[in-house]
């Protein structure tokens, strides 16, 4: 494992910005001699990994700023307010070059192209790899679906097409979730029977990870995009699998952030992050020392010895902060630290108290102090079994199936001790409230982890415009992103999302 980890900090350093699709000519991806060895096939299957990790904070914000969880109060400048308004044009639209996702193709299509063609001593191990890469262009490509609507579709390694071939149209909405679903299918193929994690580490991709997001895109197909019952079985049926490799719930949620417990029976498919290798990007939802040690918590302790260097650029909503203002539920104290001007004669606030209310830290993924830093190397999930469930639930309700069972289990595991089914069990009722329900459930459940704007998305449009402040009917089109005005410039085959021109 540590050979992989030190290959990966080497690839990270090579792997410069390479040219997007509507770049004039691509960068050289290969070398001579690369793809000769089941070495360099591992080499850069560790690569994919090292180019997926330097996304992270873009499949952050893509998947979770344009939600109702952010643009509360901050004690520093907020950034990414345009964003949180959804207030941009085609001349000031966000996340340009398609927020460097081609890039991470590129590398896919290449490792897909070559990979076959080497000899492994165990040619299992092969077929792992190229299951996992299928997976990972098939999240690639669903983040942009879902992001801008119709895009390319390139499958071709960079260097083996001529470079005018770059400028490619976009491609349907329907053609690429068909491309996302037959690579959802070649890595499953690929797998096989093989239900492993690599290397035992559920920091790569696996064949759990890919029925995981194979029940994702069925239920936004089946909802959104026409594929009705029958993709939405089919999201059931993969979602109801993932249990038998050995994934659960873990017996509380505060264990779930710890650095050392980041291996466990929960996570699904995670970032990884270590010191002195990459730290993940959770500092900037902190604060200074210098702002946060003068406040007092909600139950009226002294933040003065808390060790923090960050910043504080995104701040709760109002919304947030009641939605999880529950003392029994212990999601409450895991999500934020809440952070007050005194403490109330030693007394705190148990309840939220705007008047002398200063603003939170967020306290999922604050790493851990070695002598006087605090240092941010928790692994960040992609999926994990409360997902699971609560996917599974969202199948079922559209099903016109009962989705107690899997809420309750999510619920049961939020109060722990202080769960009583008459107070805090799910009854289940009409599918738009069941809808409402699962979405608050999992609104509570995963806040900070790039989720809440694809869960409404994938909801349905009235979702969106009910929860989030900033759209209202008639901004349907805002659903989606535009593309800039230098993609267009450089690539004369694409066309603005529509509603932007």
């Amino acid at each position: 494992m540590k050979k992989y980890l030190y290959i990966l900090l080497a690839t990270v350093a090579l792997s410069a910005c390479e040219s997007e699709l509507e770049l004039e000519s691509p960068s050289e991806l290969t070398s001579a001699g690369f793809w000769e060895t089941e070495e360099g096939v591992k080499t850069a299957h560790t690569g994919l990994y090292a180019n997926l990790r330097s996304s992270a904070q873009d499949f952050w914000l893509l998947g979770e700023i344009r939600s109702d969880i952010w643009g509360g109060r901050t004690y520093e400048s907020a950034d990414n307010i345009n964003l949180i308004e959804s207030n941009f044009t085609e001349a000031t639209a966000p996340f340009g070059g398609w927020a460097g996702l081609y890039t991470r193709i590129h590398r896919i299509n290449d490792f897909l192209a070559n990979a076959p063609n080497v000899t492994f001593i165990n040619e299992g191990e092969k077929a792992h790899l190229m299951g996992q890469a299928y997976g990972l262009r098939a999240l690639y490509y669903y983040t942009l679906l879902k992001t801008w609507g119709g895009v390319p579709i390139i499958l071709e390694p960079v260097g083996a097409i001529d470079p005018t071939d770059l400028s490619k149209a976009r491609s349907s909405q329907e053609e690429v979730m068909n491309l996302i679903k037959s690579d959802i299918d070649a890595s499953l193929t690929a797998f096989g029977s093989d239900d492993s994690f690599w290397v035992d580490s559920k920091n790569f991709w696996s064949k759990a990870a890919t029925l995981t997001l194979k029940g994702d895109v069925y239920i936004w197909s089946g909802n959104l995009l026409d594929g009705g019952t029958a993709d939405l079985n089919e999201a059931k049926t993969a979602l109801q699998q993932v249990a038998s490799f050995g994934v659960g719930l873990e017996n509380d949620i505060p264990s779930l952030w710890g650095v050392g417990n980041e291996g466990n029976s929960e996570f699904i498919f995670a970032l990884q992050y270590k010191q002195d290798e990459a730290s993940n990007f959770y500092n900037s939802l902190t604060g200074r020392s210098t702002e946060i040690n003068p406040q007092f918590d909600d139950d009226g302790n002294s933040m003065m010895d808390f060790i923090i260097a960050g910043a504080n650029r995104y701040g709760q909503s109002e919304k947030t902060i009641l939605l999880l203002d529950d003392n029994d539920d212990s999601r409450k104290d895991a999500t934020f630290i809440r952070l007050y001007t005194n403490d109330n004669g030693g007394l705190g606030y148990p309840s939220y108290n705007e008047p002398v209310y200063f603003g939170s830290v967020f306290n999922k993924f604050l790493g851990q102090v070695i002598g006087s830093e605090r240092i941010f190397e928790n692994d960040v999930p992609v999926y994990r079994y409360a997902d699971v469930l609560l996917l599974l639930a969202e199948a079922k309700n559209l099903l016109n199936e009962d989705p107690t069972n899997e809420i309750n289990l999510i619920r049961e595991r939020a109060y722990g001790a202080n769960y009583d089914v008459i107070v805090h069990g799910f009854t289940n009722g009409s599918q738009i409230d069941n809808a409402n329900a699962i979405l608050d459930e999992r609104y509570k459940e995963f806040v900070g982890e790039g989720k809440r704007w694809w869960d409404l998305r994938r909801a349905g449009n009235s979702f969106v415009f009910d929860n989030v402040e900033f759209l209202s009917p008639g901004d349907e089109y805002k659903l989606l992103l535009p593309i800039t005005t230098d993609m267009l410039g450089r690539n004369p085959a694409l066309v603005q999302t529509p509603g932007y021109n």
